[in-house]
């Protein structure tokens, strides 16, 4: 068996980070293929099922904080707000002190704050190489700093390399720095990526967008997947009431829920629904402006936020959904973001309603599978929720009419095997 060597962070013990890895190397074994992670010392020992090398790690960010009076326990935000009396969020004062923040966090975390992990990385790595029988790295970021140490090593051992973006380096979506920096992190990534072999990302529209900034290498999309050990069989007892569920967080700019609140608002007012039957379910965290729309809509009673669960727990309260909710990405310019959440809902194996947004993978995910609608304007929401919910009144439930046999390639067995394939034709 060839083996591979997967240089990044591992998903959720190191916040922040991508979430490819753990469903990676759980199945790459199955198609060819013997994992070895590397990474920076986790808090516990996680059953990936191979082989981790936890390197030593140093924190540069640290020393700064030390130098400057700031502590690691609180927000840097906060800590400012107090130290120069900033509370009017409006004040001019507050304005400049948080500007100069912003840029000398963008010198300090340039490339970004894991630099400190790569000469470990490097060593432990170049360990491993040096003893032979490694047949092509794989890099997975954030942090970005994972392609840094995947290029030396490609350079110094001439080992063939993929990486992997969950997450745009410079392309990002959510790209939280300025024009300036951008340039410098553009440049950096194009020096970087020379030395790739095969880039990858998890859709066809962020594929394209790395194409069109490294057009000489080979870009694949492979979307994230579901673990198949969570799939909901036997399925669970469904809720009395038509439960509608979401266990994730919003933004009131992105990802936002003000859709499905004006069609359950019509459709009550118009008694096309019982509000008795209706359980809207939000695990996450208690949001003010969610209340406030909650209250405007007149939906208090119908729309509950609850307390954060567990991933487990999370699960469970989607299994016993009658329905579950994707608010998409609200923005036109982003079609290729799929939440990791839709994948959790497949393994759940219950219907899926999307509201709002644009045109975009989510649309194409539930047409493939057939695991729900998408609804992008209130009226084709009102037009969802009456037909789930004039069957949950036939029936006492609604029923899930996915097409299982395609739902499996989006599992994390599957997301493995596109890897392996594409890692065999390196190594050839």
């Amino acid at each position: 068996m060839k083996r591979v060597l997967v240089i990044g962070y591992v998903w959720p013990y190191h916040p922040g980070s991508g979430a490819r890895i753990p469903g990676l190397v759980k199945h790459l074994s199955e198609f060819g293929w013997e994992p070895i992670v590397l990474t920076k010392p986790l808090p516990e020992k996680p059953d990936l099922g191979c082989q981790i090398v936890e390197t030593g790690y140093r924190d540069v960010l640290e020393p700064w904080l030390k130098r400057f009076g700031f502590g690691r326990g609180e927000r840097v935000a906060d800590q400012l707000d107090r130290r120069f009396g900033l509370a009017d969020n409006r004040s001019l004062r507050r304005a400049i002190v948080y500007f100069v923040a912003r840029r000398v966090r963008e010198v300090l975390d340039y490339p970004d704050l894991e630099k400190g992990w790569k000469p470990f990385a490097v060593e432990a790595a170049s360990a491993l190489l040096r003893e032979g029988d490694i047949h092509a790295l794989v890099s997975s970021s954030p942090p970005v700093t994972s392609h840094l140490v995947a290029r030396e090593l490609r350079i110094t051992y001439g080992v063939p390399w993929l990486a992997d973006f969950p997450h745009l380096w410079s392309q990002n979506n959510s790209y939280p720095y300025s024009f300036l920096r951008r340039l410098f992190d553009r440049r950096l990534e194009k020096k970087t990526l020379r030395q790739a072999d095969v880039l990858t990302t998890t859709s066809e529209p962020l594929a394209a967008k790395l194409r069109g900034l490294h057009k000489e290498k080979a870009t694949y999309a492979i979307s994230h997947g579901f673990d198949p050990a969570t799939i909901n069989v036997p399925p669970v007892p469904l809720t009395r009431t038509f439960s509608i569920t979401y266990t994730g967080t919003f933004d009131p700019r992105l990802r936002e829920p003000s859709r499905l609140f004006a069609a359950l608002r019509n459709l009550i007012a118009q008694e096309a629904v019982d509000r008795n039957d209706i359980d809207v379910r939000f695990y996450g965290p208690h949001l003010p402006w969610v209340t406030e729309m909650i209250e405007r809509h007149g939906l208090s009673g119908v729309v509950k936020q609850h307390n954060p669960v567990s991933l487990r727990e999370s699960w469970e309260r989607q299994r016993e959904s009658q329905v579950l909710l994707v608010p998409k990405w609200e923005d036109a310019k982003e079609p290729g973001i799929h939440s990791l959440k839709i994948f959790e809902y497949l393994a759940a194996r219950r219907p899926v309603l999307a509201v709002g947004g644009h045109p975009d993978v989510v649309d194409d995910l539930l047409a493939e599978t057939k695991a729900g609608v998408s609804a992008p304007t209130v009226e084709a929401v009102e037009k969802a929720i009456k037909e789930l919910y004039d069957e949950y009144k036939a029936k006492g439930q609604v029923t899930f009419r996915g097409d299982e046999a395609t739902i499996d390639q989006y599992s994390h067995r599957g997301m493995a095997k596109r890897f392996a394939e594409l890692l065999d034709r390196l190594a050839s």
